[in-house]
């Protein structure tokens, strides 16, 4: 009698367990991901600038470190269709119709908006810091300088700080584009973006848009890790990658100490930093920049 009263208890203490942890991963799952939309938006996707474009014909603004937020008139939707859970006084002065823009908090605080969009249930405090910064009318059929003013003229920023407008502004060449571009830098910004004063509006990548930076980013995955020489001994030396299309090469720089003490595991995608290409296609000094944890 005794031995089958504590099968009981330990059947019902199983059960209990059973039902924290199923408690536990539901919780996790609810700050895990936002919810997924119907459809991914169809958006306008930059190039790189390569210093041959008519910069007179370009809008400059800063190319901020946050993310991609389609506004479709009733909610903020990601890059791959993803729904932000914003709090309600968040959007409620947005318009009806469809905006392009980006969620955004401060330079240097690409992961602290990563952790505050994500959650399903939002927190007010962490959104108060957050600005959605707004650049281009993606169902408007006139071209962007004719957008731009459409916007300054016509969406409602008063006693709202959270929404903005991208400050867009005119350069005459390169050296001037230059200086502005090492003024961002300095104050730890990622770059400039240049946006085609007589283009239209359309989905993919096109020369309507370009994005300028002191380097190039990319992200492929950790194949294996390599151990690490003299002061490295004991801790990372590089990681080995996998570009998307095959092709594989080494990173060793860019890692604080802390990551190279626990580094990327093998199968994460990291994003990486370098300039320019060799002749095979291998990125040129790259380096280590972050853990990606977020497709937008």
């Amino acid at each position: 009698m005794a031995e089958l009263f504590s099968k009981k208890v330990k059947l019902r203490h199983f059960y209990v367990f059973c039902l924290l942890l199923l408690f536990c991963l539901g919780c996790l799952n609810s700050t895990a991901r936002p919810t997924k939309a119907a459809t991914s938006p169809k958006l306008a996707l930059a190039q790189i600038y390569q210093q041959n474009e008519p910069l007179d014909q370009y809008w400059v603004s800063e190319k901020l470190d946050g993310v991609r937020a389609y506004w479709d008139g009733e909610k903020l939707i990601s890059r791959q269709g993803n729904q932000y859970h914003a709090p309600a006084w968040f959007t409620v002065n947005l318009p009806t119709i469809p905006l392009d823009g980006e969620l955004w908090i401060k330079r240097g605080s690409f992961e602290q908006l990563v952790s505050t969009v994500r959650k399903i249930e939002p927190i007010d405090s962490e959104w108060r810091q957050v600005k959605y910064m707004i650049f281009d009318l993606p169902t408007s059929s006139k071209t962007f300088t004719h957008r731009l003013a459409e916007l300054k003229a016509n969406l409602i920023i008063q006693n709202n700080a959270h929404i903005q407008l991208i400050q867009q502004y005119k350069v005459t060449d390169h050296t001037e584009l230059q200086a502005k571009l090492d003024h961002v830098i300095k104050l730890d910004g990622e770059g400039l973006m240049l946006h085609r004063g007589d283009s239209l509006y359309r989905a993919g990548r096109s020369s309507d848009i370009l994005k300028v930076k002191t380097y190039q980013d990319a992200e492929a995955i950790v194949i294996a890790h390599l151990p690490g020489k003299g002061k490295y001994k004991g801790m990372l030396g590089s990681i080995l990658v996998e570009m998307p299309d095959g092709k594989r090469f080494k990173i060793g720089g860019g890692f604080k100490d802390s990551e190279r003490k626990t580094p990327p595991k093998v199968g994460t995608q990291i994003t990486y930093k370098y300039f320019g290409l060799t002749r095979k296609g291998i990125p040129k000094f790259a380096s280590f920049l972050r853990i990606r944890k977020f497709k937008e």
